[in-house]
C-alpha cells in the first residue's frame, strides 16, 4: 500500500447496553486517528450523539437493541418485530462494509455480533477481500472460566474465533489474568492472540482538572470523592450503598461527593437517587461528557469496577475503591481481585458493603493513599502503542481488491 493512500477502519460495537462497549470503542478510535487513516464505527448506542467526533472518525447509527434474557432482545425504540430489527442492522452493516471497504475490520467482543449478524459481513471480507485483517477485540475479563467454556462452547466460539479472524487482541495484561488457560484457548486460536495491555484515556491537564473543581464549587484543599455506575443500568445497588453511607456517618464533614448514575438507571431509581443525595450535600448528575477531566479531579473514585472506568481511573493515576457486581456474571469481582492483588485499587465484596465499612475504606484511602500512588506510578498502559504497532505493519503489506 502507498505510504499516503487512506486506510479504513470500520470498528463494530453491538451496545445492547450500558456504556462500555461504544466507551472503549471510541477510546481506540480517537487514539488511533492519524494522517491517512479513516474511522467509522457501527453501533447500537443510544447515545452515541452525546460523544465528540473528531475529525477522520465517524459513526453509523444501527437500530438500538435491549437485552431481555441471554437469548430474547428487543427493539430499544422503535416497536417492531425483533426479527425485523436485527434483519435492518445486519444489512446495514453488510451494506456499510461493502461500501466503505474496510483495511481492518475490528469487533468488540462478540465474535458474531448481536444473534449472529456480522457473520455475512465476516464471510464477505474473507471472500472479497481476502487481504482485510479482522480483528477480534476481547477484554481482559469475559466471566469465570467455567461459564466461558461451556457458551463459548455451546455457540461455537472456538470454531469462529479460529476460522473467520486474522487476529484476537485482548486489551488486558496476561500476568493479571490469563485467558489463554482461563477459557482452554486451543493452539490455532492461541497462535493469532495479541495481549495488547489497558488501553489508556486522554489525561487532562492540571489546569483543566482544577477547572472542574472550580465549576463544582469545591476547593482544592477539600478532598473530592467520585462515585460512579458507568451507564447505570444495574448501579443502584452501589449508588444506595455510597448514599446510605453519607446518610449514617459524618463523611459529608470529612469530604465532597459527586454521584453519576448513568444515563440507563431506570428513572423511577435516579429520582430516588437526585432526592437522598440533595439531603446528603452530594451533588449528581445523570451523565458527564468529560468524565477524565471529573475523575482527574477527583482524589478517590468509587466504582463497580468495570473495564472501562478502570482504564479511566488508572489512566489519571487517581486512588480506586472497588464495590464489584456478582451476578449475573463474575467479570467485575474476578477484574478486582487481579487488580487488588497488584496493589492498584483497593475492593470491597458486596456482602461486606456496610455503611460503616465503606466510610472506613474510603478514609483510609484518603489518609494513607501512598502505597497505591506508587503502584499507579509504575503501571504502564500500553494498549493503544501495542495497537498502533500492528495497524502499522498492517498498512505497510495491505493491498485492496474486491470482488
Amino acid at each position: 500500500m502507498a505510504p499516503n493512500s487512506t486506510f479504513n477502519i470500520l470498528m463494530y460495537s453491538h451496545d445492547t447496553y450500558g456504556l462500555g462497549h461504544i466507551r472503549r470503542t471510541m477510546a481506540i478510535a480517537s487514539h488511533l486517528r492519524a494522517e491517512g487513516i479513516n474511522i467509522l464505527i457501527l453501533t447500537g448506542s443510544p447515545i452515541v450523539g452525546r460523544f465528540a467526533f473528531p475529525e477522520q472518525i465517524d459513526f453509523v447509527r444501527i437500530p438500538g437493541m435491549i437485552k431481555m434474557t441471554n437469548e430474547e432482545y428487543l427493539p430499544l425504540s422503535i416497536k417492531i418485530n425483533p426479527l425485523h430489527a436485527l434483519e435492518i442492522r445486519k444489512n446495514i452493516i453488510t451494506a456499510t462494509a461493502k461500501t466503505f471497504q474496510p483495511h481492518l475490520f475490528i469487533v468488540d467482543k462478540e465474535p458474531l455480533g448481536l444473534k449472529r449478524e456480522i457473520l455475512p459481513t465476516l464471510r464477505w471480507l474473507r471472500r472479497c477481500m481476502p487481504h482485510s485483517r479482522t480483528i477480534l477485540g476481547l477484554r481482559d475479563i469475559m466471566d469465570d472460566a467455567e461459564t466461558v467454556q461451556r457458551d463459548w462452547s455451546k455457540r461455537k466460539v472456538y470454531d469462529s474465533l479460529a476460522e473467520l479472524y486474522s487476529e484476537i487482541w485482548v486489551y488486558g495484561v496476561r500476568e493479571f489474568y490469563d485467558p489463554i488457560a482461563q477459557y482452554a484457548i486451543p493452539a490455532p486460536v492461541r497462535d493469532k492472540m495479541h495481549f495488547t495491555g489497558y488501553i489508556p484515556r486522554r489525561i487532562p491537564s492540571a489546569k483543566a482538572a482544577a477547572r472542574t473543581r472550580e465549576e463544582l464549587g469545591i476547593g482544592m484543599d477539600e478532598p473530592l470523592v467520585v462515585a460512579t455506575t458507568g451507564g447505570g443500568g444495574d448501579g443502584y445497588g452501589v449508588m444506595d450503598a455510597y448514599l446510605s453511607m453519607l446518610e449514617r456517618t459524618n463523611a459529608s464533614r470529612d469530604f465532597r461527593s459527586v454521584l453519576i448514575t448513568g444515563p440507563f438507571m431506570p428513572q423511577a431509581a435516579r429520582k430516588k437517587i437526585f432526592k437522598r443525595a440533595r439531603k446528603a450535600q452530594a451533588q449528581t448528575f445523570i451523565f458527564y461528557r468529560q468524565m477524565e477531566k471529573l475523575m482527574a479531579a477527583a482524589d478517590l473514585v468509587v466504582s463497580m469496577g468495570g473495564y472501562n472506568t478502570l482504564c479511566e481511573v488508572l489512566s489519571q493515576g487517581t486512588l480506586s475503591l472497588v464495590i464489584p457486581r456478582e451476578t449475573p456474571r463474575m467479570e467485575q469481582r474476578i477484574r478486582a481481585e487481579a487488580f487488588h492483588r497488584q496493589g492498584l485499587i483497593d475492593f470491597i465484596p458486596w456482602k461486606e458493603c456496610t455503611p460503616e465499612n465503606l466510610f472506613a475504606h474510603i478514609r483510609r484511602l484518603l489518609d494513607h493513599p501512598e502505597t497505591y500512588h506508587q503502584a499507579l506510578e509504575r503501571f504502564q498502559l500500553t494498549g493503544i502503542q501495542t495497537m498502533q504497532r500492528r495497524i502499522s505493519a498492517f498498512r505497510n503489506a495491505s493491498h485492496v481488491a474486491t470482488c
